[in-house]
């Protein structure tokens, strides 16, 4: 049984990631952990509303923590009724140190970590991807699904493959870590430079590999500039795709799955993202 982790801010409950664990966990009969990230430093109030008359209201600060503690409760309230639905088997814990500490610390522990890639544990939006993205996704031990802000169920999967272990390493833990959703639809998308061939890179052991893993995946071999040409070609799916990519960290070697890619990917696609990185 696999072990999957949400990662959850109970003062701002991203519904969608509660959706796709739950359906992820229900379809491989995973154990699921919603990680609520109760952080004693964020709360859902700013400090300004806590002055009053004579400098800061403890009356007014007790009001708007109440607020918290039941925001908090009613998260855990929807997690609770979601899985039960599902009929998965699932735990919950309460994180109340740093935020993103503590979730480095649970992804050693587990097989997959789910968040939304709004994420940001504070009370502002942020451009995506999120500085709490960008940090936890350079860190983290175990892959990581980034969902967007609507659930769609996973229809297709496409890989993006460069022919760089990277991307290698992605695919082999993506077949580790969710081959059990049985996708009838899986693609492995390249990009190559105009003029070169149109296989995809190391062709013969590639496909090997994925005879063992995935026998009915295709293979769609575009040519231009990657960016481009995979933003063009993923516009025309009708949404329902999980991408799979390789490297996040910043410096790693690889010609197309370098941090700039993944954040273009999060922006533009509205699609989850399996990202995994061989440290």
């Amino acid at each position: 049984m696999k072990k999957i982790i949400v990662a959850l801010d109970g003062l701002k409950l991203a519904k969608s990631a509660v959706q796709y664990a739950v359906a992820i966990a229900a379809r491989q009969q995973a154990h699921l952990v919603g990680v609520f990230l109760d952080d004693v430093t964020y709360h859902s109030y700013k400090i300004y509303e806590l002055a009053g008359a004579e400098g800061v209201s403890e009356h007014k600060r007790a009001i708007l923590e109440e607020g918290d503690v039941n925001k908090r409760e009613e998260a855990v309230a929807y997690f609770k009724v979601a899985c039960d639905n599902a009929s998965i088997n699932y735990s919950i814990h309460h994180d109340r140190n740093i935020a993103l500490q503590e979730l480095l610390h649970e992804s050693i522990y587990a097989d997959l970590l789910i968040i939304e890639g709004h994420e940001t544990l504070t009370h502002y939006a942020e451009d995506l991807p999120t500085r709490f993205v960008r940090e936890l996704l350079e860190g983290v031990q175990c892959p990581v699904l980034v969902v967007p802000g609507q659930y769609k169920p996973i229809e297709k999967v496409s890989i993006l493959y460069d022919g760089e272990p990277s991307s290698v390493f992605a695919t082999r833990m993506f077949c580790y870590v969710l081959a059990d959703l049985n996708i009838d639809e899986i693609e492995v998308l390249t990009v190559n430079k105009p003029g070169h061939s149109s296989h995809v890179p190391d062709n013969r052991l590639m496909k090997e590999f994925m005879k063992r893993h995935l026998p009915a995946a295709r293979y769609t071999v575009l040519k231009g500039d990657p960016e481009t040409e995979i933003l063009r070609h993923l516009r025309t799916y009708g949404g329902n795709a999980l991408l799979v990519l390789g490297a996040y960290r910043r410096g790693m070697v690889s010609r197309w799955f370098r941090p700039s890619m993944a954040d273009l990917l999060m922006t533009e696609v509205k699609m989850p993202l399996f990202i995994a990185h061989n440290k």
